[in-house]
């Protein structure tokens, strides 16, 4: 009886990372690599798009980096792009809808990768995550319907997220 619930206890501990791997690695990368060339690549991280690749902080050594201080406020020309991911951003900024309207400013197609509801390790990250996208999909090109995570603000401001556009 004991090892039975041992178990049920276990499971979620491996299933949820386990989601989450699946989610942010597997299908992200199927994702991102789905168009070989992206001409934006918002807060790029170490993935380079193909293209123009823009973060806040230069996190490694990527091509064509232009480092940014606002992200609602881009220093590209209107329609400047045809296509633009967005890969794990939208929900850590304060404002999700302004950020979608300056993507959609500068490109005629955004694709925004975000953590689905499926995956509850990043969905419920109130360390660094802001919002919660009331979506079972991965991939979207329109800004999904969300909330604001409770608590995210709270403890950002003490222990969480360091790094603000």
């Amino acid at each position: 009886m004991l090892p039975t619930i041992l178990i049920a206890l276990a499971a979620p501990l491996v299933l949820l990372p386990a989601l989450n791997f699946f989610s942010y690695r597997i299908m992200g990368a199927i994702i991102r690599n789905r168009r070989k060339k992206w001409d934006l690549n918002i807060c790029c991280g170490r993935t380079d798009g193909g293209g123009v690749n823009v973060d806040i902080v230069n996190h490694a050594n990527v091509p064509n980096l232009v480092v940014v201080d606002d992200v609602y406020n881009l220093p590209f020309e209107d329609g400047e792009f045809e296509a633009t991911l967005c890969s794990h951003t939208i929900e850590h900024v304060e404002n999700p809808a302004a950020f979608y309207e300056e993507l959609r400013r500068v490109s005629g197609q955004v694709t925004l990768v975000l953590p689905p509801l499926w995956d509850l390790c990043a969905v419920l990250n109130i360390f660094e995550h802001r919002h919660l996208f009331l979506t079972l999909r991965k991939e979207h090109h329109d800004l999904p319907r969300y909330i604001e995570l409770p608590g995210a603000e709270f403890f950002q401001e003490r222990v969480g997220q360091k790094i603000r556009a």
